[in-house]
């Protein structure tokens, strides 16, 4: 066969190919994806998601769709893991400290005085939490985790300087370890999802709230406090997951966009921009009249963190009796945060 015949022959099979790739991608079943969550539409997270989803629909070749329904549209903030379980949704955000004790594995990352930033901080939960994910979250298919830039307390009507000043108070928790937290020294917990906050401080329902800082003030929260504790407290832990049926119904391609779009590359660009809108609530909230962004000395400092101690053993606890290794997850953890820069 003479050259020109070979370079005919290439040419008409890799039209072929490239045709019949074209058809096979062309011939995969459109599906939308219901995607629920249950902050406003002006929350980081929101674009976030609708980022996610053009990205998800060009690499499956238009093929799969994202509608969000954001501010719990289709259900309650609690309710979002068992919604994507259900079919209710088909992607959705959950927070798994609001349902304490159901997820002890990722309740380490709600351990206090643990992460100094979002972006690695989000990276570093991701790339460690896959390896559990499938176990604890066995329900749905795990797509990817992310923390928000630390928060911590904002009261109505006094400082909280020190673990004794939680006493008598009324606190709405962020998660199920600060819920713990604020037990131990003498608080009441006031059970309430982020959209429910400022109402719950207008009505006094709560004292204060463990938040943070841009959140703060997209709630309207900043509204009815006045003290804010200036302390890297806590972070939480958050998670998108995915209805298993619906991804068991795409085909080769569709999984492979999903899987393309659940990784510790997406986890970063999920979690970084939101904690870039936290950190930066916490200057706004310095240049509000009426407000205090106060510091705490080092000696109130290890006072907080001896007050803390108390919880790694729970929470070691709660691991235990799931059949996991507290020291190997926490030191894993940690690994993943040395790793990430994101450690404090």
């Amino acid at each position: 066969m003479t050259v020109s015949r070979i370079a005919a022959a290439l040419t008409l099979a890799c039209a072929t190919f490239v045709s019949n790739l074209g058809t096979a991608v062309a011939q995969d079943k459109p599906i939308e994806l219901k995607l629920a969550h249950w902050v406003p539409p002006s929350h980081p997270l929101h674009k976030a998601m609708e980022d996610w989803g053009a990205s998800l629909n060009k690499a499956s070749g238009g093929s799969l769709t994202v509608k969000v329904y954001p501010a719990q549209q289709l259900g309650k903030a609690f309710d979002h893991y068992d919604m994507a379980r259900d079919g209710i949704a088909d992607v959705t955000y959950v927070n798994p400290g609001y349902q304490p004790g159901r997820f002890p594995i990722i309740a380490a990352g709600e351990l206090p005085f643990l992460f100094k930033n979002a972006k690695g901080g989000s990276q570093a939960l991701d790339a460690w939490y896959r390896k559990y994910a499938a176990t604890e979250m066995k329900d749905v298919k795990y797509c990817l985790g992310f923390i928000h830039d630390p928060g911590t307390f904002h009261s109505k009507a006094k400082k909280i300087m020190v673990p004794g000043d939680i006493k008598g108070l009324k606190i709405r928790p962020a998660q199920a370890t600060f819920a713990s937290f604020v037990t131990e020294l003498g608080g009441t917990n006031v059970q309430g999802g982020a959209p429910d906050v400022r109402d719950f401080l207008e009505k006094g329902v709560v004292d204060a709230v463990g938040f943070p800082w841009g959140s703060l003030v997209l709630f309207g929260a900043d509204k009815v406090t006045k003290y804010h504790m200036d302390v890297p407290l806590y972070a939480t832990t958050f998670a998108w997951v995915i209805n298993k049926d619906k991804y068991a119904s795409m085909s080769d391609n569709q999984k492979k966009a999903i899987d393309g779009h659940c990784t510790i590359e997406w986890a970063e660009k999920v979690g970084g921009p939101w904690g870039e809108f936290e950190f930066g609530g916490h200057d706004k909230l310095k240049a509000l009249p009426d407000h205090e962004v106060y510091s705490i000395s080092a000696d109130q400092l290890a006072e907080w963190r001896k007050a803390a101690a108390p919880l790694e053993a729970k929470w070691a606890e709660a691991v235990k009796k799931s059949g996991g290794d507290p020291k190997v997850v926490q030191d894993e953890l940690k690994a993943a945060l040395t790793k990430y820069g994101a450690g404090l």
